[in-house]
């Protein structure tokens, strides 16, 4: 049997006709999301929100059965302990964080839709922290910025690891959140899954990690150290992010391993080892925001060797 053709097209969410895009598909799986610029919660707001907005748009016109939309356990709001919370704890995010707002309103956008469309199957994926080999230079590269060079943030090198003692994520691979968004592709399932490989990481899990000693600091001290790197613009980090980071729930990924029959393949410590342990010079992906060129020595070089050839 001949397979479908296989066809590949680029859009903008935000500005371009997705209804050509969605032509005769069965599934639409909306994964596009913003990171920075953090300093422009404006141009955040206008990928994210309204481009999902647009995209759940097209879905309804293009009668489109399936929507499997990427949202984050950055939509929860604030954690009031530390035991596990299902997929029905509020997604009123941490107002203070762009990232969390936009995606608390994208679960406001998806409500609506839910009633506006009753005959679709709606899933709404909320993994942890993501981690693979491949998206190390672009993840130090959001986190800490391009002129960091790769074998800083190697385990052993950091002597001291100053963390606060309440500090608790959780991680996946990516190969196991693929799995997961498949299975709901794929499946009959609808509504929210978590997805979270075991154990919960704190502060003594990420020092051993890193090789390194864990010095316990308070939050505030920490928050406002950080504060003063992004506004020194020596960070891209905001300090919000930091407030989101002190605030997530612990995920209970029960109803996923009940429903999408998915279970995580590498745990949470293989997940963040896979960061940390990246070859310093890794295969370059095809795509820019992956590449390793784009951090560390080699964008130093870049920026020098551009500067030297201005007039």
């Amino acid at each position: 049997m001949a397979s479908a053709p296989h066809r590949v097209g680029v859009a903008d969410v935000a500005r371009d006709d997705l209804d050509p895009h969605l032509e005769g598909a069965d599934v639409v799986v909306h994964l596009a999301w913003l990171f920075h610029p953090m300093r422009r919660a404006d141009v955040t707001w206008h990928a994210n929100v309204e481009g999902s907005k647009r995209v759940l748009e097209a879905v309804g016109r293009r009668g489109t059965p399936a929507l499997v939309v990427a949202s984050s356990v950055g939509t929860y709001a604030a954690r009031q302990g530390l035991e596990p919370v299902d997929e029905s704890w509020p997604t009123d995010g941490v107002p203070q964080a762009a990232n969390s707002r936009e995606k608390a309103y994208v679960e406001r956008l998806l409500d609506r839709f839910e009633l506006q469309h009753p005959e679709r199957r709606v899933v709404r994926m909320r993994p942890a922290f993501i981690f693979q080999e491949p998206a190390s230079a672009q993840q130090r590269r959001l986190f800490l910025g391009p002129l960091v060079p790769r074998w800083l943030v190697r385990p052993g090198r950091v002597p001291f690891l100053p963390l606060p003692e309440d500090l608790r994520f959780q991680a996946l691979h990516t190969s196991d959140a693929a799995r997961a968004y498949a299975a709901a592709a794929l499946g009959e399932a609808s509504g929210a899954f978590n997805l979270a490989a075991e154990p919960v990481l704190g502060p003594a899990e990420l020092a051993r990690m890193f090789r390194s000693r864990w010095v316990p600091t308070p939050a505030p001290l920490l928050r406002t150290a950080t504060s003063g790197a992004f506004h020194s613009r020596l960070l891209p980090t905001a300090p919000e992010l930091f407030d989101l980071l002190m605030s997530v729930p612990v995920m209970s990924s029960q109803r996923a391993r009940d429903e999408l029959r998915w279970s995580p393949e590498v745990d949470a410590v293989q997940a963040v080892g896979s960061f940390l342990e990246a070859p310093t010079r890794p295969p370059a992906p095809p795509t820019p925001p992956l590449a390793p060129g784009t951090s560390g020595p080699a964008r130093i070089h870049e920026l020098a060797t551009g500067l030297g050839r201005r007039p």
